[in-house]
């Protein structure tokens, strides 16, 4: 037993750099656990410093010089800000409020199409079963009646959380992309001069992770400004709260657009009931999957992430369990780099070998 655990010992961690890669996973992980609040405005920064990285290096493809690269990035950066804070965050609250004065009629509502089950199919539904869902329904109700009051009454250290992020962040954002070369450079000084694990690992995610994470925020951004203009057309209500969803619901394939299908359809019934303009809304919104997922997701993410459906909704769920939005944002990118660890790792390692063999002249 113990001659099995040394050589699996011996062909993963007789490396230096694959300790050290063990070493700063941990510690990695170690930070993000313990300090992600604190850490929280560095991270969203270089998180979107990473996001713009691609209108900078677009810039600079087209000879325009490193400061004004930065530059326009930024201002379009601050643009972008501004927008939510005074356009798209008042219409979300005015929506907000009024449907949740909304809410009692809307139960009312589907308390009333409840009741009438037991009678259209009795041998389905029973009057006990609807009593029982009505129930366990208007607790959870209450429950989250309790959170909102609750929200409310503790928003005022969260609103200025809010605020020190809008400051803060787009600050620390330009000084990423003004010194990236330099923070690099600083980082890399610590690592050792010959890393090839760390350099296939790089190398194999850098491409795939800037082309999941900016094509993900263009979908998310496309798909919910089509969603609001499709919707304010039809004239369904709460279509800039609607169309947040329908966009934040591409971060979850295969299970984001069915769960987000269950609000859409039940704003549209309380609106209309069983109408046609119900069935117009219904199939505009299925167009709008369609050409997402078979049109708009095709050319954005010019390189596929290649893992099966099971990895990526257990990514979404281990992830989304431990760092909320963000990990759900990149549980597919993170999943993406586990695979790439384990995939460069024993052969890293053995290339190492094998290089430092042939080196010195020993059979490998």
């Amino acid at each position: 037993m113990f001659r099995i655990f040394r050589s699996w010992i011996d062909r993963y961690f007789s490396d230096e750099e694959a300790v050290l890669l063990v070493v700063l996973i941990i510690a990695s992980l170690a930070v993000l656990v313990t300090m992600g609040m604190v850490l929280a405005p560095m991270i969203a920064s270089i998180i979107i410093a990473f996001l713009m990285q691609g209108v900078v290096v677009r810039l600079r493809t087209w000879g325009a010089p490193h400061w004004l690269a930065v530059s326009v990035a930024f201002v379009l950066l601050v643009a972008m800000l501004v927008s939510v804070l005074f356009i798209l965050l008042p219409v979300i609250w005015q929506q907000s409020a009024r449907f949740i004065a909304e809410m009692p009629r809307m139960i009312g509502e589907w308390q009333d199409v409840l009741l009438l089950l037991p009678e259209n199919y009795p041998n389905l539904v029973s009057q006990a079963q609807v009593e029982e869902l009505m129930a366990v329904t208007t607790a959870e109700l209450g429950r989250i009646g309790q959170g909102i009051v609750s929200f409310s009454v503790s928003s005022l250290p969260m609103l200025m959380a809010v605020l020190v992020y809008f400051v803060l962040v787009p600050i620390l954002v330009f000084f990423f992309l003004k010194d990236s070369a330099l923070i690099v450079d600083w980082v890399a000084s610590f690592l050792p001069r010959k890393r090839p694990v760390m350099s296939k690992i790089w190398h194999e995610m850098n491409q795939q992770i800037a082309n999941y994470v900016r094509g993900k925020a263009i979908e998310i951004l496309i798909v919910g400004a089509v969603t609001f203009i499709s919707f304010a057309l039809l004239g369904v209500n709460y279509a800039a709260l609607l169309a947040i969803a329908v966009g934040l619901s591409v971060l979850i394939p295969y299970i984001g657009a069915a769960v987000v299908t269950l609000p859409v359809a039940m704003i549209g019934f309380f609106q209309w009931g069983w109408s046609s303009e119900f069935f117009y809304l219904l199939l505009v919104y299925g167009i709008i999957q369609g050409l997402d997922g078979n049109v708009l997701v095709p050319l954005l993410f010019s390189e596929a992430v290649n893992l099966h459906p099971v990895a990526i909704i257990m990514a979404v769920l281990v992830f989304g369990g431990l760092w909320g939005f963000w990990g759900v944002f990149f549980a597919i990118p993170l999943a993406t780099l586990v695979k790439a660890i384990l995939h460069a790792w024993p052969i890293g390692v053995n290339n190492a070998h094998t290089d430092s063999a042939q080196v010195t002249g020993e059979e490998p």
